[in-house]
């Protein structure tokens, strides 16, 4: 019973089945029909030739669709392949698991198993058969159902690239307003806002309620999780949910709630079920808490490793500044010697330059002359007398020796 992706499945969980029985003849005429001739228009296939044709026919007419049947005549082979058939109250195909895909399953299914195959319709062209070249197969029951659901919801989301690590972006380091996506009834808002109290108390919880399972629940979610888009000042978005049985947290694996996280323009966490449980809204979100207090917890600072952080970087900051004082007093100290040291060479530099200068001066000094014994007439006016028609007798001057003056007359 084959049926192609996108249509519903013939049994009670995905449509009513439809009868079945042989169809009717496509028409007259043809190769075995009495009296029919081959065209001329067209020379006659190879075998090899109509095998090919039939192979591109079957894959393009259907795609990789998935199966409901029953197995038998299962054989496993050392190189890790799987044959078998699969097969209804009318018919059955033959069937090949290629090792690839066989070792992700692990365990073959027992003679006689129901399951639904994953598989794409071929033709083997070496003996002309019709056959499922299998990628995966899951159990009919009703935990089945639901992994069927699964894997096919997984599949498109992973397809339009929602589950691409790429697109995953960091928490804010102090966010300023937290809306959380949960029951109001439940305990989980009470957990999470616990947690801020301790943690960062200076950070909002917004509540955006939701029913977080049954029948309304998808709706529920994907509404509040639109409002968070709406809301002013929302740094980051927690989608919460307690503990519960698997079939409870059905929502949060529904198509329609995984594009809504997706879509929310601010980080998110997803905090849904137990630790164990893994849903589609945990591969979506940015990141994955194993509890919704633990969701707090990583959305959220711990002010007191802030403040040890801080008392850190203030001790750091101190021993820094201290360290540079010291090292500049010490410079400023080196500096002033080398300048006191400049000055005072200087100073005595200039000192002996002086000192040549006195006594380049004195010995040009007429008074160091006159210290030898010589002496320097000058006539009243002040003039020095160098020759004897300015002293006729009895003219008065003055005899300058070294160490005072003479008044003298010439005679």
């Amino acid at each position: 019973m084959v049926r192609k992706r996108g249509q519903p499945a013939p049994d009670d969980l995905f449509g009513e089945r439809r009868p079945s029985g042989p169809r009717p003849a496509a028409g007259s005429g043809g190769p075995g029909t009495p009296g029919a001739t081959v065209p001329a228009a067209r020379p006659a296939y190879s075998v090899t030739e109509l095998a090919l044709t039939l192979k591109d026919a079957v894959e393009a007419a259907t795609g990789q669709v998935w199966v409901k049947g029953e197995v038998i005549g299962l054989k496993t082979y050392e190189a890790g392949h799987w044959y078998f058939n699969i097969k209804d109250e009318a018919s059955q195909l033959r069937c090949v698991m290629w090792r690839t895909y066989a070792q992700r399953l692990r365990t073959p299914p027992p003679e006689g198993a129901d399951v639904y195959l994953l598989a794409t319709p071929t033709v083997w062209g070496q003996r002309g058969e019709l056959r499922l070249n299998g990628v995966t197969m899951l159990p009919t029951s009703g935990v089945g159902l639901q992994q069927l659901t699964f894997e096919r919801t997984r599949e498109v989301l992973e397809r339009d690239g929602l589950l691409d690590p790429a697109r995953k972006r960091p928490l804010p380091p102090f966010p300023r307003a937290i809306a959380v996506v949960t029951s109001a009834d439940g305990v989980v808002i009470h957990d999470i806002l616990t947690v801020a109290r301790r943690r960062w108390p200076a950070t909002r919880i917004i509540l955006v309620p939701a029913r977080v399972q049954g029948d309304e629940a998808v709706d529920d979610l994907v509404t509040a999780l639109g409002m968070v888009n709406r809301l002013d000042d929302v740094d980051l978005c927690i989608v919460a949910r307690g503990g519960g049985a698997r079939d409870d947290l059905q929502a949060f694996n529904a198509e329609p709630v995984c594009r809504a996280v997706a879509a929310v323009m601010v980080p998110t966490i997803s905090a849904v079920g137990h630790e164990t449980d893994i849903t589609l809204t945990d591969l979506v979100a940015d990141l994955r808490a194993a509890t919704p207090s633990a969701a707090a917890a990583l959305a959220l600072p711990d002010r007191a490793d802030v403040a040890r952080h801080l008392a850190s970087l203030a001790s750091r900051l101190g021993g820094g500044l201290r360290g540079r004082t010291r090292v500049q007093s010490e410079r400023l100290a080196r500096a002033g010697d080398r300048a006191r040291r400049a000055i005072e060479s200087r100073m005595e530099e200039r000192r002996r330059r002086w000192e040549r200068f006195a006594s380049s001066l004195d010995a040009l000094s007429p008074l160091a002359v006159l210290g030898r014994g010589y002496g320097v007439a000058r006539l009243a006016d002040g003039s020095v007398l160098r020759r004897k028609e300015q002293a006729p007798p009895g003219t008065p001057f003055g005899l300058r020796i070294s160490d005072g003056e003479i008044a003298a007359r010439a005679e």
